[in-house]
C-alpha cells in the first residue's frame, strides 16, 4: 500500500512540475507582451500622418485669410497661430471627413474655419484671464495689449464666418455659428463661477462642455455632414467629439496642478492663483473638513494667498484623491467617446481616433 501510495505521489509531483514548467513558459510570454504594451506611449502621430497633406492645405488657407492691409492684424494673429499647438481641432474635421469617405475639398476651408474660431477664443481667453504666457511664450495680449488682442480675435471670428458663407451650406453655418455662441456662453459662465467655491461639479461640467467640448463636437460633426452620411453617423461623431473634448479639458485642469506643466511650457498653479474653480478644487473642497474649506475660501474667493498656499492646496488634493479621481472622470468620458466610434468600420482613421483618446488622457502621466 505504501509503495502504491508513494508511486502515486511521485507521478503527481512529476505532473505538477510539468504543469509549472508550462505555466512559466506562458508567463514569460505574457510579461513581455504587457511590458511592450505599457511601454507604448499614446500619440497623436497616427492621425497627423493620415491628414498630413490636408493639414498643409489648411495651413495655406489660414495664412491666406490672415492677410490684411492693417499690419498689426497679421502680425498679432500670426504670433498666436505660430506659437505652437497641434492643430487638434482642424485635424478632427479632416479625420472625420476621412472616416466618412469624403472625397471633395470642402473640409479644408472648414477645418481652417474651426482653427480660426479656436484661435479667436484663445485671444479673448488670455485677455479675460490676464495671462502673460501661452505654451511657454509671451501671450499676444502681453506683447500687443488687451485692446489689440480682443479686436484681432473679432477679426478672426469674422474670417471664420466668411469661410462658412463661402462654403454655402446652411447646415455647416448652423453647426459652427451655434458652437461659437455656446463657447461665448461658456466663457461667461466660467467668469461667473471664478472665485466661487460653492460651484458644483454639474456647473463645472457645463462650463467645460460649452467652452471646450462644443468646438470639438462641431469639428467632428462637419465631416459626416459634408459627406452626406446618415444621421446616426453624424450623431456618433458629434458624441465622439463632445466626450473627447470633456476628457481633454478635465486633463488640462489636472495638469495645472501637475509637475508635468513644466514640460508643457506652463507654470504650476495658474488656475489656483486666478481663482478658477476646476474639478480638483471642487472635489478637495467637498471632501475636506471645515478648516480646509476655510483655506479654499480664503485663497480662491478672497484671493488672499501666501507663498506656501499652493503646496498646501496640492497636499489637500492628494489627501482627498482629487487629482486621481479627476483623471478617472476623464477616462469615463474617453470610454464614451470610444463607444461612439463603434458603428464605424475598423481602419486606420478609426484606430487613429482611438489613439487620440488615449493621447488626450495620457497627457496626465
Amino acid at each position: 500500500m505504501l509503495n502504491v501510495g508513494h508511486g502515486i505521489v511521485k507521478r503527481l509531483v512529476s505532473l505538477i512540475r510539468g504543469k509549472l514548467r508550462q505555466l512559466r513558459s506562458v508567463s514569460v510570454g505574457v510579461v513581455v507582451s504587457l511590458g511592450e504594451e505599457q511601454g507604448k506611449k499614446p500619440s497623436v502621430d497616427g492621425l497627423i500622418e493620415l491628414v498630413r497633406d490636408d493639414l498643409k492645405s489648411v495651413n495655406d488657407v489660414i495664412i491666406r485669410h490672415m492677410h490684411s492691409p492693417v499690419d498689426l492684424i497679421p502680425q498679432l494673429a500670426g504670433h498666436i497661430v505660430a506659437s505652437g499647438g497641434k492643430r487638434l481641432r482642424p485635424m478632427l474635421t479632416l479625420g472625420a471627413a476621412q472616416l466618412c469617405g469624403y472625397s471633395g475639398d470642402r473640409h479644408i476651408a472648414l477645418a481652417a474655419c474651426v482653427e480660426f474660431i479656436h484661435t479667436a477664443t484663445l485671444l479673448h481667453d488670455d485677455v479675460v484671464d490676464e495671462s502673460d504666457l501661452r505654451r511657454g511664450e509671451a501671450s499676444a495680449n502681453a506683447l500687443f495689449g488687451n485692446q489689440a488682442s480682443v479686436l484681432v480675435g473679432d477679426f478672426l471670428f469674422s474670417r471664420a464666418f466668411e469661410l462658412m458663407v463661402e462654403d454655402g451650406s446652411l447646415e455647416v453655418l448652423k453647426i459652427l455659428s451655434h458652437a461659437s455662441s455656446v463657447i461665448a456662453e461658456g466663457e461667461v459662465l466660467q467668469l461667473m463661477t471664478t472665485n466661487d467655491t460653492e460651484t458644483g461639479e454639474g456647473t463645472y461640467l457645463e462650463v467645460i462642455t460649452s467652452k471646450t467640448a462644443q468646438l470639438f463636437a462641431a469639428a467632428c460633426r462637419i465631416g459626416p455632414v459634408i459627406a452626406e452620411r446618415p444621421g446616426v453617423e453624424v450623431d456618433a461623431l458629434d458624441s465622439f467629439g463632445m466626450n473627447l473634448g470633456i476628457a481633454f479639458q478635465l486633463i488640462d485642469d489636472v495638469l495645472d496642478y501637475s509637475a508635468k506643466q513644466a514640460t508643457l511650457g506652463k507654470t504650476i498653479g495658474d488656475d489656483f492663483r486666478e481663482g478658477k474653480i476646476s474639478l480638483p478644487v471642487i472635489l478637495a473642497f467637498r471632501r475636506g473638513d471645515e478648516e480646509e474649506r476655510k483655506f479654499w475660501r480664503r485663497t480662491m474667493e478672497d484671493q488672499e494667498q501666501s507663498d506656501t498656499d499652493l503646496q498646501y492646496a496640492l497636499d489637500l488634493m492628494t489627501k482627498h484623491n482629487a487629482l486621481t479621481d479627476s483623471v478617472d472622470r476623464a477616462r469615463h468620458y474617453g470610454a464614451i467617446a470610444r463607444d461612439a466610434l463603434g458603428i464605424f468600420d475598423d481602419g486606420p482613421t478609426k484606430t487613429a481616433f482611438n489613439e487620440l483618446i488615449d493621447f488626450c488622457i495620457g497627457r496626465a502621466y
